[in-house]
């Protein structure tokens, strides 16, 4: 079966605080994975390629994966796999800090007999994260089948989704390893916090036209998202939160619901885009991100897009 989009990438076991102090409740989490339950949620056909560990952790992993119609694509259990476990605290400003428990990264052990290339090659998109790059060979997996969906001229998606103990407090290299394949990267993901992966917000112009990447876009939390595209800024609004803005799983759910509206609006090829196209994109995508932080965010906080039409039929948008 053709995927509409395959998502490679980490996946881990967020802890996010309770209601009492002390508290913590389980949820999947990890950027591939997210938006590829976000995509299948949003009706997409929508695959995931990334190892977890044979354990109980590495089982509800895959569980909720399954649950939410996405097709794993790799081996469901990797008995040397070390499953990654994050927990998460949110203060009453919205800020995140994490605490990852065991080997951060050794849930992956993707190689590049993990990737199906037909499935990839086959793929409306393919989408990636930096997290993805930390560790080998996971790193040297991600690229190949990024580029395998390059040469087929696939659109290949790209989230700069930094989190330094994953680089173990490596920033420059984490820098290193995302330019090193934004020449492979049609659509990016950035947010204000990693503007410098690209060298700075002014530079954005620049850095799409050195590494080719057709549209990249900022997103801004409470304050919406904007698009740099053919030299155009294209922008939407934020939608006011009833609660802390920075949620697990928000970006996610906007990135994925970005690409499910550009893949529903028949989106191939780059030069199928259009400012109207990329517009409706953002208001798609701004919408689920919003959902998912009145939800408090993770998986299961994923909107469908029965409640992002909803939302849009609401605000006229």
């Amino acid at each position: 079966m053709a995927m509409d989009i395959i998502c490679v990438g980490e996946m881990v076991i967020d802890f996010l605080p309770g209601e009492e102090s002390g508290v913590y409740i389980r949820k999947a989490g990890g950027a591939p994975a997210n938006v590829a339950i976000a995509a299948a949620r949003n009706g997409l056909k929508s695959g995931f390629c990334g190892c977890v560990g044979d354990d109980d952790f590495g089982r509800f992993l895959f569980d909720t994966l399954k649950s939410n119609n996405v097709t794993v694509l790799c081996p469901e259990m990797i008995k040397e796999a070390v499953t990654t476990m994050a927990f998460v605290t949110l203060n009453s400003d919205g800020e995140r800090s994490f605490t990852f428990a065991r080997k951060p990264g050794a849930d992956m052990f993707l190689t590049r007999n993990h990737v199906d290339n037909a499935r990839v090659t086959g793929t409306r998109v393919l989408h990636a994260g930096s997290c993805s790059l930390s560790k080998n060979p996971a790193s040297d997996a991600t690229v190949y089948a990024m580029e395998q969906a390059k040469k087929a001229g696939r659109l290949v998606s790209f989230d700069v989704n930094y989190r330094n103990l994953l680089w173990d407090d490596d920033r420059d290299a984490a820098k290193t390893a995302v330019q090193k394949i934004l020449p492979l990267v049609d659509m990016l993901k950035i947010s204000e916090e990693e503007l410098d992966f690209v060298g700075g917000e002014e530079n954005i112009p620049n850095a799409a036209e050195k590494y080719g990447i057709t549209l990249i876009v900022e997103t801004l939390g409470s304050r919406g998202a904007r698009c740099f595209w053919n030299g155009n800024i294209i922008s939407v609004p934020g939608l006011k939160a009833k609660c802390v803005v920075d949620t697990t799983g928000a970006g996610d759910a906007f990135w994925g619901g970005f690409l499910s509206c550009l893949i529903k609006s028949g989106v191939e090829k780059t030069t199928d885009l259009t400012p109207e196209i990329i517009k409706n994109a953002l208001q798609y995508g701004n919408i689920a991100g919003w959902l998912c932080v009145q939800k408090k965010g993770a998986i299961e906080s994923l909107p469908t897009s029965e409640e992002i039409e909803a939302i849009r039929k609401e605000m006229a948008l």
